[in-house]
């Protein structure tokens, strides 16, 4: 498990019945890529978030698969429509099978 992890996530508390909200994350995450060496001249291993979901009611919102070449503490910002009062389900997946998780709940009002 990478030191220091830590997802953050920005959901509006509430919505109107229909609303597109838009929805900021970040995670805290080295992002080593595998292909830099240390000091000594030997490869560091890779370990990196290698994909990131957000659910909604049990249904994906958004799944996305990560390449070595994204940087250090990877940001998403997207759209999501909500329909009713519900909860955010944020899931960040490591390379060293580590499983990072966030909820957020929004409410119809």
């Amino acid at each position: 498990m990478a030191e220091g992890v830590k997802p953050r996530v920005k959901v509006p508390s509430s919505a109107s019945a229909g609303e597109v909200v838009t929805i900021k994350t970040l995670i805290s995450h080295p992002m080593e890529s595998g292909q830099r060496k240390d000091d000594a001249g030997n490869l560091i291993p890779r370990e990196i978030i290698n994909r990131f979901t957000c659910e909604f009611g049990g249904q994906m919102v958004i799944d996305v698969a990560i390449d070595p070449a994204v940087s250090t503490n990877p940001y998403f910002e997207f759209d999501a429509r909500v329909d009713q009062a519900g909860e955010f389900k944020f899931t960040w997946y490591d390379d060293d099978g580590s499983v990072y998780e966030e909820s957020k709940a929004i409410k119809i009002g």
